[in-house]
């Protein structure tokens, strides 16, 4: 039986093509900085974003840490949405391993943070208060439906963020789609932050890391804190050549994603006992809700769709994700529309 995988754009692997470039790649020492692989990387990374440097590092989570570990001091705030990944999914690491306090506010239903809400936040000059440091915005953001924060709204968040003397941190795990999404270049959407982290690993399909790029100065600490970290890869050129193929072959076909995620929206938005959340999706996920009607827990609907080849995420309990990718195809969009009408036919 063939899969089709919905749980996420991370379950991609790599093209036959990229695995090609993986086992041809020169490598060297990167701790030494001597590898030509990860260095043609992190320099192409921060060209296409418009950027001074890039740090290659191997997940987005880590990533984000290392911003926000070397943007902030033990003590100060960062500013985020209650529906970020990095207060929702990254395990308190800022927290934990930095002593950075999250001061949460409510994701619109856009995704977009309010500027008020914003404003609100950041706090006065006051010894009982932590100082507000850094802003954090999620394009596209997960938890919203996959959405898209445009150039425009970025840029005024930027400029508050500046007015205020706080930075701007992009978490970009899916910028490219966002850039694809909206027909811009990317460097638009993340000019205003002083630093981004983008995924390789998920719709780019390379089978591992991250790249964090910003100013050289900048990049300069947070190469540091990665050590910390336990971030020191060696002959990592292997898995940078993976990110070099994608970012030169696989970001423009994110658009066959985000027609497949709308083929999808559109197939189950005629599945009686289903809500599509967002009918017209923007990005490559679809998000849909069981109705009361449905007995089944999701839980169980989820394994029953699983037994009959489609595997998907559950994030709520009566409230599913999918996301499509690189290895979806039309026809798995269609047998994921037969396979949840055949389950809940039965679970009314």
């Amino acid at each position: 039986m063939n899969i089709v995988d919905l749980r996420s754009d991370t379950v991609t692997q790599p093209t036959p093509e990229m695995r090609i470039a993986m086992a041809a790649a020169p490598v060297g020492d990167d701790v030494y900085g001597e590898d030509p692989t990860v260095n043609r990387l992190q320099e192409m990374a921060a060209a296409r974003l418009g950027k001074e440097a890039g740090l290659f590092v191997p997940s987005g989570t880590m990533g984000n840490l290392v911003a926000v570990l070397a943007h902030c001091n033990r003590g100060d705030e960062v500013i985020m949405g209650t529906l970020a990944h990095t207060f929702l999914f990254e395990g308190g690491g800022i927290s934990a391993l930095g002593g950075v306090f999250p001061h949460t506010i409510p994701n619109q239903p856009d995704g977009t943070l309010s500027l008020e809400a914003i404003q609100s936040a950041i706090r006065p000059d006051d010894a009982h208060h932590p100082i507000s440091r850094l802003v954090i915005l999620e394009n596209t953001q997960n938890r919203c439906g996959g959405v898209i924060l445009s150039a425009e709204y970025t840029r005024q968040v930027g400029d508050l963020a500046h007015r205020k003397n706080l930075l701007l941190h992009i978490d970009g795990a899916r910028i490219f789609n966002a850039a694809v999404g909206l027909g811009v270049d990317v460097k638009e959407l993340v000019e205003p932050a002083e630093s981004v982290t983008f995924c390789l690993s998920k719709g780019l399909c390379a089978p591992v890391g991250s790249v964090l790029v910003g100013s050289r100065d900048f990049i300069h600490k947070a190469h540091r804190i990665r050590k910390q970290l336990g971030g020191g890869m060696r002959q990592a050129g292997i898995i940078a050549a993976a990110g070099i193929y994608a970012l030169e072959n696989m970001i423009e076909r994110l658009g066959e994603d985000h027609r497949r995620a709308k083929l999808l929206a559109k197939g189950l938005t005629g599945v009686e006992g289903l809500k599509v959340e967002i009918e017209n999706p923007p990005s490559n996920m679809v998000f849909v809700q069981v109705s009361d009607e449905i007995k089944l827990p999701t839980a169980q609907i989820a394994n029953k769709m699983a037994e009959l080849g489609v595997k998907i995420g559950v994030t709520g309990s009566k409230r599913f994700r999918m996301v499509t990718h690189f290895w979806i195809e039309d026809e798995g969009i269609e047998h994921t529309v037969a396979a949840f009408k055949q389950v809940l036919a039965d679970a009314v």
